[in-house]
């Protein structure tokens, strides 16, 4: 019995703060439309890059970017690690050179990329050691009305 209260609470805890990153840009797209939203893309290396993982650890995984970004943005993560273990497939890895030609030319770890549901880009910024409230705010700021 306490094994299964266990498991309801660990499976309400999880949804509750759960995140849905995208991987796919014309996904992103199509939800940014159905629910009209604004699109953050997310340039990161998850495993080299000491920025990108402190941006993932300090502000995407904050209550406080959860709560915000679940009513105002669809989230698109585009991941380049280095280590085996964490290798993406042929085609996400594909998938986001491709993002990164179009919206990260110059190669910046980590890059937020603040886009439209269309793609158009309204901003782009990087690590900043702010709290997650004046991150989300920086985000805001970028947002064209």
């Amino acid at each position: 019995m306490k094994k299964i209260a266990l498991g309801i609470i660990l499976f309400a805890s999880t949804v509750g703060f759960a995140q849905d990153w995208q991987t796919d840009l014309e996904a992103a797209k199509k939800l940014a439309t159905d629910q009209d939203k604004n699109i953050i893309i997310v340039f990161s290396g998850s495993d080299w890059c000491a920025p990108c993982i402190k941006l993932d650890k300090n502000i995407w995984q904050s209550d406080a970017f959860k709560n915000q970004s679940a009513n105002d943005w669809i989230l698109l993560k585009a991941d380049f690690p280095r280590k085996k273990a964490n290798e993406l497939s042929k085609d996400q890895t594909a998938h986001n050179r491709k993002l990164a030609e179009k919206y990260n030319i110059e190669g910046s770890f980590p890059l937020v990329v603040l886009v439209d549901k269309n793609g158009k880009v309204q901003g782009k910024m990087g690590f900043k050691n702010v709290s997650p409230e004046e991150y989300i705010k920086m985000i805001q700021a970028l947002e064209i009305k």
